[in-house]
């Protein structure tokens, strides 16, 4: 058999592991099927670099009843078991600590009042700042992004080191605070040159820092490229109109993130009946996702007639859905990360809302995706080099 192994090898090499076991023969696991709880010792330091190389016991189960397949799972003792355990509670402590500093710094006025209200008025203060940042010119937009870009990228590393991951948050924080710097300074270029910077510092931390893997490289380059570089979009579609137009067509992509967002939740919770992700958001439905189409479709139609635009009322249309399908895309992938991390928010920044991370998750997707759609439909002109 090209390309593969045949069945009869198949069924020979699960023949001699059956018989190993029999005989009691100690297995070595993979390196590439560690089981969770074994890379969890290693995110917490319980495992040194010799007992990863060390045989594992017998398996006490029947050869017979799953006689091939992934490698078993082994107990841990009793002594790492307790440490993990205290490990766990010392991250809940961390998290309900700090729930508990955000609610002591909240003012009494919004302890008092009730959910909506709270949502209502942080949503108020984060939409006056929005604004203000984006129609006072490009530094100031410019600034705000790089801010969002480096709270973001806290918040991200922070789920993810609770996932037993490692990633360096000191390099993913500063390239995420570089890219929309470097982008607005020197484009693309400058782009290029802080994801080759990030990669190689983290090739250096990776060679010299043994307890680092190789997921923990691709985490720390990910989250920088995540809550940084996507946002980027923004800057080209801000410097590629003159005043106060580009900061215009800014705020009218924002709208349409948001009008996203609202159709698509007040449709779903009320005739929402098929589920969207069940296991990923049980709340999206596909009601409220096509509901959030449409909302999108209406600003981008309000886009055509923003001086210096060249866009047809077809293109409008067709860019809203696309935009307005990434943008769920990205509320999904960041419901999932905080669903395997254990989180309902990602952060406390934002009361009633959450993390920022949270506001400005369907923002990352749906800003690069705007940026590349209207400079290849010659919507706008690229100025950006």
């Amino acid at each position: 058999m090209k390309g593969g192994i045949s069945e009869d090898e198949k069924k020979s090499r699960a023949r001699r592991a059956r018989e190993r076991l029999r005989q009691g023969v100690p297995h070595r696991k993979p390196d590439g099927a560690r089981c969770a709880d074994e890379r969890e010792r290693i995110g917490f330091g319980l495992l040194t670099e010799s007992d990863e190389e060390r045989e594992l016991p017998p398996l006490a189960c029947d050869p017979e009843s799953a006689p091939c397949g992934p490698p078993w799972h082994y107990d841990l003792s009793e002594e790492e078991q307790q440490a993990l355990q205290e490990k766990r509670e010392t991250r809940q402590q961390q998290r309900d600590r700090l729930k508990r500093k955000a609610l002591e710094k909240t003012p009494k006025k919004l302890k008092n009042a009730s959910d909506l209200q709270v949502r209502f008025r942080t949503g108020a203060v984060y939409t006056a700042v929005t604004v203000l940042c984006v129609l006072a010119g490009d530094v100031p937009m410019v600034l705000m992004l790089m801010a969002v870009a480096g709270i973001c990228a806290g918040e991200f590393f922070y789920m993810l080191r609770s996932d037993a991951k490692l990633p360096n948050e000191m390099l993913g924080i500063i390239a995420a605070v570089l890219y929309p710097l470097s982008v607005y300074l020197a484009g693309l270029i400058g782009a290029m040159l802080v994801s080759l910077a990030l990669l190689l510092a983290l090739l250096v931390w990776y060679v010299f820092w043994l307890r680092a893997r190789i997921p923990d490289v691709g985490v720390s380059f990910f989250g920088a490229a995540y809550t940084g570089l996507l946002l980027c979009g923004l800057i080209v579609i801000r410097v590629s109109l003159p005043d106060p137009w580009g900061g215009i067509m800014v705020l009218l992509l924002f709208l349409s993130v948001w009008a996203n967002d609202a159709f698509a939740y007040l449709v779903g919770s009320k005739i929402g009946r098929h589920k969207l992700a069940p296991r990923t958001s049980p709340k999206k439905s596909w009601e409220g996702f096509l509901a959030g189409l449409i909302g999108s479709v209406l600003f981008w139609c309000a886009m055509s007639f923003v001086p210096g635009v060249t866009m047809t009322i077809l293109q409008a249309v067709a860019f809203g859905m696309i935009s307005g399908c990434m943008g769920v895309l990205g509320d999904l992938a960041e419901s999932r990360i905080k669903r395997n991390s254990g989180f309902k928010d990602s952060g406390t920044i934002m009361p009633g809302h959450g993390g920022l991370l949270d506001r400005s998750d369907s923002l990352f997707l749906t800003s690069i995706t705007a940026a590349i759609l209207l400079v290849v439909g010659g919507c706008i002109p690229y100025v950006v080099f």
